[in-house]
């Protein structure tokens, strides 16, 4: 039979309001009572029902996370993050992946909201007016995590892409290049994808270095689509010196297309990109990129929910974290 709160209070010799409070780790408890409540709930293997728990208190400890693709190892490295805080604080996590889909991701969210979670993560992915209608439906706190809302609505933690991309682009610069080409992420994302092409373009103006159509192509952030880029770049009748991809699984699929054509990297074509994802170590020769802290976007973001689901004071409700460009082997200066 199952063991209740009623067998719990009848063995410990207290009230079941007393094992709800030492349950619910309320302070207001005094030690000795805590220990022979949680003595005899060691002996019945009482184990607490969260949904019954839920109910009265009107909390269910829970947070819905909303991840785009589950398979890309940068969502899994700000989920890791987003764990280990909610495990700090006591929530636990459904992890919900949306495979990029606007309207899995709109589905994922509305039943989450269903499932009466105390908080909502949206991580990564294109923030559009549909999602902004489903957010404003939720009674309870929500954080956009690794992107933003086009106009500051909801609170995020993400990095500033369009700087990071303007670093990359003037490390290539600083190495002497000027024929420099772009494998773009989708420019309908404004968080992302547009705001890295707006920074190589600004970096190109910033050196006085002309714009050129013919020298970007649009991929999907995905390796396939650097390979096909990076395929079309070789084609023109004259290459850039140095190719500056969106994204770390772009540049590893030019990186490869380049070296499939018998040409090397950087001797060739210097390559760099933005992510700093664990492969970016492990190709050969090693990415130069700009690392995004994805790991403390993750931890910062479940906190700052955390602070919204208490009703805690919170000073700054769009936090950006820094980037760091990660010198490695695939950018040389140019030869003249």
């Amino acid at each position: 039979m199952t063991v209740t709160i009623y067998d719990v209070a009848r063995e410990a010799g207290v009230s079941m309001a007393t094992v709800s409070r030492v349950v619910n780790n309320n302070p207001n408890v005094k030690p000795q009572t805590r220990k022979k409540v949680y003595e005899a709930i060691e002996r019945l293997g009482y184990r607490p029902n969260a949904v019954a728990r839920g109910l009265a208190s009107k909390k269910t400890t829970t947070v819905g996370v909303v991840i785009p693709d589950i398979s890309n190892s940068i969502f899994a490295e700000v989920a890791r993050g987003i764990e280990d805080i909610a495990n700090m604080y006591h929530y636990n996590i459904i992890l919900c992946n949306a495979d990029k889909k606007k309207d899995k991701e709109i589905r994922v969210i509305n039943t989450l909201l269903e499932k009466q979670v105390d908080g909502l993560l949206f991580m990564g992915g294109v923030v559009t007016e549909d999602h902004i209608q489903a957010f404003r439906t939720a009674s309870v706190p929500i954080v956009l995590c690794a992107t933003t809302d086009e106009n500051g609505i909801i609170p995020s933690v993400d990095i500033d892409h369009e700087a990071a991309a303007f670093d990359a682009v003037n490390t290539l610069i600083r190495h002497g290049h000027r024929d420099i080409a772009m494998i773009s992420g989708t420019l309908q994302d404004p968080a992302n994808g547009f705001a890295r092409f707006q920074g190589y373009k600004k970096a190109l103006e910033g050196a006085g270095i002309e714009y050129k159509e013919d020298l970007v192509r649009i991929g999907n952030y995905r390796y396939e689509s650097g390979v096909e880029a990076m395929k079309y770049f070789l084609g023109l009748k004259k290459r850039p010196t140095a190719i500056f991809a969106a994204t770390d699984e772009m540049a590893i699929g030019a990186i490869h297309c380049i070296q499939d054509a018998n040409l090397k990297v950087p001797d060739d074509f210097s390559v760099i990109s933005v992510d700093n994802i664990r492969m970016a170590s492990m190709v050969r020769p090693q990415l130069t990129t700009v690392a995004q802290p994805m790991y403390d976007i993750g931890a910062v973001a479940m906190r700052l929910l955390t602070k919204l689901m208490k009703k805690e004071n919170v000073d700054n409700s769009r936090v950006i974290l820094p980037h760091e460009t990660i010198l490695r082997l695939s950018v040389s200066q140019v030869n003249e």
